[in-house]
């Protein structure tokens, strides 16, 4: 029975997390691995086309859970896991970031006394109201090797006993972001078939159940983006859609709602707008990376170096008057600092997975 290490997938993040992974890996050693995909995200525009766009190795294995409760969803992970590991012998599971199903693959190997490797570790936003609060607490707590994304992220495995386990590796999004860059350049379009152009619209994405599930707050959200003043390019997770409809709210007509881009136009999308406003961490580390400025619709953020370095900006009460004065407030930013490393976490993160399991 062959003997590889179980990378476990299953949304939007992952995918882009684990791209430059598999390309280091590819490149450096004949470590076998296999890719298992939840099938937390499922929709085309949210799953399979990062896997086309970024070349990533198609699963091995797919469970196809779908939407579900966090604990249905998260249990159901670990059932159709358990029969995996009956079935396979892997040497360590590689779980990415602070998804569902991160904790899942956690849990599984936790239990079935198979090492455990987070990758993206020691993040914290101090609010456990936060499911993926929970998910990283968890899944660094199990684990028997952590990459750390920051110093700040090495500080607070080191406040939580984790130390020993511990690696600074630096992000792996900076990786894929690099790399993106120069193929976006070639292979997305973007602009011109939006008829944008740089500097000139907002881009804005939305899916905390804290903005989208609360009909007042989400008011107050779109009545900020539709008086911005320019267009709003609004990137809709499924869960927004559902929400306006089920709310009956309306933007205005400077917001534009589209479907979930691929990760080339979105990268280019990032790139170009005068500002980005999300409630997502992915996006805020990837508006600093690409040296946009952002505006977060959170009360807190687990990437508070994108905070220190004038970068972004939190909107804690989210009203529409504040979000408007944040949009077009000057703060500044200090791009220049690296607190994600050199662009070469993947390489860091294999070199170690080699020396421990090769």
């Amino acid at each position: 029975m062959e003997k590889s290490l179980l990378f476990v997938v299953g949304a939007r993040p992952n995918f882009i997390k684990i791209a430059p992974i598999c390309v280091a890996l590819r490149k450096a050693s004949n470590l076998s691995f296999k890719i298992l995909h939840t099938g937390q995200h499922y929709d085309q525009l949210m799953s399979d086309i990062f896997f086309q766009e970024l070349e990533i190795p198609a699963p091995d294995f797919h469970l196809n859970i779908g939407s579900a409760p966090h604990g249905v969803q998260t249990g159901q992970m670990m059932i159709e896991m358990e029969k995996l590991c009956d079935d396979h012998a892997f040497i360590g599971i590689v779980v990415i970031g602070d998804v569902n199903s991160t904790l899942a693959g956690a849990m599984v190997g936790a239990k079935r006394n198979i090492p455990v490797i987070h990758i993206e570790s020691g993040l914290r936003s101090y609010n456990r109201s936060m499911p993926e609060e929970i998910n990283r607490i968890a899944t660094d707590h199990v684990s028997d090797l952590l990459f750390a994304p920051t110093q700040l992220a090495m500080q607070n495995l080191q406040k939580e006993g984790l130390a020993e386990r511990s690696f600074f590796s630096g992000d792996v999004m900076y990786d894929m972001i690099l790399q993106g860059l120069e193929l976006a350049s070639t292979r997305s379009d973007i602009l011109n078939q939006l008829s944008l152009y740089p500097d000139d619209y907002f881009l804005a994405t939305l899916h905390r159940p804290y903005n989208v599930d609360d009909p007042h707050q989400l008011r107050q959200i779109m009545t900020g983006l539709s008086n911005i003043g320019k267009q709003v390019l609004l990137s809709a997770h499924p869960r927004l859609h559902k929400q306006m409809k089920k709310f009956e709210i309306q933007a205005g007509e400077n917001v534009k709602i589209t479907q979930p881009f691929g990760y080339f136009d979105f990268i280019v999308l990032e790139k170009n707008a005068l500002k980005i406003i999300t409630d997502s961490g992915g996006i805020q580390k990837e508006a600093f990376f690409l040296q946009t400025p952002c505006v977060t619709l959170r009360p807190e953020t687990e990437w508070v170096e994108t905070v220190e370095t004038r970068a972004n900006i939190l909107v804690k009460d989210r009203t529409a008057a504040s979000i408007l004065e944040a949009a077009f407030e000057n703060t500044s930013p200090a791009f220049d600092q690296r607190p994600y490393g050199n662009g070469n976490a993947s390489e860091i993160i294999v070199e170690k997975l080699i020396q421990d399991y090769l």
